[in-house]
């Protein structure tokens, strides 16, 4: 990056390392690894400046890298961005007014008599800075907007990994619906598609309770295990008794298809809103 006075090209030229995640937070501020680029950052013909983006605050903070290195001769791990360092609209002039000082004290300046000779300069100066960080033109604009919204996503990603076992579930459901109704369609005691969606939409409300419990960060163990009895047993059934009509045997789970929904749903909704009484309970004696 050039910096300009008046529309006009000045011989204050600067390289700039961005960087953006939660690797780089601090309790104080924030950090820049150096790993094998202290020689490079250190001795570079123009000031190597390290900025992170904090996407949470949505704020820029920079450091001078060449400045902290050329000020010991010691390796350091990270070199430290504080608080106080924002780049923002308010300070960039001040940024500006930094950086060009130092460039011109430490005499830094790249005189060019084009500009593309200052870019060759400028470019010469920071190779090999950070090779395996170069762009690809093909993924960049993926990558920024990952970048952009990696809170976001890693939250995505998170709930796409809770919801396999429901996916699954579902999966499952529908590749056994034809072979539900069939075996309920073996009694004349019930209507074969009520009866499976009766069933159906009773062990997909305590899958969809498991996950909203799992996005809470807790582990329903009791529904997890009534869950497990409940749709081994009922999805197992077609391929024991295909047809439901086995006497007494399949007219013993179609009562029981018919009665487990009702009874567990209501057991489940008395559950889960007494949990949910406690923790606000919990909560409010907490703030008090």
């Amino acid at each position: 990056m050039n910096f300009t006075r008046g529309g006009k090209r000045t011989g204050c030229w600067i390289a700039i390392q961005v960087k953006s995640g939660k690797t780089y937070k601090r309790a104080n501020g924030y950090a820049i690894p150096i790993e094998d680029h202290f020689d490079d950052w250190r001795q570079s013909r123009i000031p190597i400046i390290g900025v992170v983006y904090d996407m949470k605050k949505r704020e820029l903070f920079w450091v001078n890298l060449t400045e902290k290195l050329k000020a010991t001769d010691q390796h350091p791990g990270w070199v430290q961005i504080p608080n106080t360092s924002l780049l923002s609209e308010e300070t960039v002039h001040q940024f500006h007014t930094d950086v060009a000082t130092y460039v011109g004290d430490t005499r830094m300046q790249i005189r060019a008599a084009t500009q593309e000779d200052a870019l060759t300069e400028a470019v010469r100066a920071r190779q090999g800075l950070d090779p395996l960080t170069a762009p690809n033109p093909l993924f960049e604009g993926l990558a920024s907007f990952t970048l952009r919204h990696e809170e976001r996503l890693d939250v995505i990603a998170k709930d796409v990994r809770r919801a396999i076992p429901l996916l699954i579930l579902a999966t499952i459901m529908m590749w056994e619906w034809p072979r539900q109704i069939r075996f309920a369609e073996g009694s004349a005691a019930a209507s074969p598609v009520l009866w499976v969606l009766n069933l159906y939409a009773f062990m997909f409300f305590m899958a969809l309770t498991m996950y909203f419990e799992f996005r809470a960060g807790r582990f329903p163990k009791e529904t997890w295990r009534w869950l497990s009895v409940i749709a081994s047993n009922f999805l197992w059934i077609p391929f024991v008794d295909p047809d439901g009509d086995r006497g007494w045997w399949g007219t013993t789970w179609i009562i029981a298809g018919s009665l487990t929904p009702v009874i567990g749903m209501g057991l489940l909704f008395i559950a889960f809103i007494h949990f949910a009484r406690d923790r606000m309970k919990l909560r409010h004696t907490q703030d008090g």
